[in-house]
């Protein structure tokens, strides 16, 4: 019997992120256990404005933002909140389509989500690029820094070595530190409608992750 198709929407910053959904979505496809067959729309666009504009959808409507928080320097704060603006203006009834934003944050890369997959990344790091140990010591692999890593042969290496069961596994790490991180006493930051940590590890695109898996029944509601 031929499985219905739901649709999810994204809008991501980089390849990595577009390339890790669209395996996503292949994976899903993929499982014989899957309730739906997915498609993810996730078009490279760095202004939530101008996706939500473009977007021919009918009726209500959710788009996930994938973007990092890479570092606490003014630069990157101000791009953090400028991207949060745009998210809150495309859902205002002057776009009128009925969007609903999604923050899919990762804090500092969404390295920090791939090596989730694989491993427990709890510690706190001064830049993003040590991010790349981490990486090298879940994936068995050697790169040299991390453009290497993002180089689309080596990045879709990476992505064949994963499963759904990988997945269900970053989603549970990712759980566990950002319940650490309310146990710790962190001071959750709200800013136009959106909460996150200014320290890192933390993390949000799970959460968009996570429901995907549970509405294919590839996840149970416990978990």
């Amino acid at each position: 019997m031929r499985k219905e198709t739901k649709k999810y929407y994204f809008s991501v910053e980089g390849e990595t992120e577009k390339w890790y959904l669209q395996w996503l979505q292949n994976a899903i496809n993929s499982d014989p256990n899957t309730q739906y067959k997915v498609k993810l729309d996730c078009p490279i666009q760095k202004d939530p404005l101008k996706r939500a504009k473009g977007l021919i959808a009918l009726g209500k409507t959710k788009i996930t933002h994938v973007l990092d928080y890479e570092s606490e320097e003014p630069i990157h704060v101000q791009q953090f909140r400028t991207a949060l603006d745009r998210m809150k203006e495309a859902q205002s009834n002057r776009v009128g389509k009925g969007i609903t934003y999604h923050l899919g944050y990762t804090n500092f890369t969404f390295e920090l989500w791939i090596v989730l997959h694989k491993a427990d990344c709890n510690g706190i790091l001064a830049h993003r690029r040590q991010y790349l140990a981490p990486i090298n010591r879940a994936y068995k692999e050697n790169f040299e820094n991390l453009d290497q890593y993002k180089h689309e042969d080596n990045f879709k290496r990476i992505l064949s070595k994963l499963t759904l069961d990988d997945v269900r596994e970053g989603i549970r790490r990712a759980k566990a530190i950002m319940q650490k991180n309310k146990e710790d006493g962190l001071v959750l930051k709200h800013y136009k409608g959106y909460s996150y940590y200014k320290e890192s590890p933390s993390l949000s695109i799970w959460e968009t992750i996570e429901e995907i898996l549970k509405d294919c029944k590839l996840l149970k509601l416990e978990d």
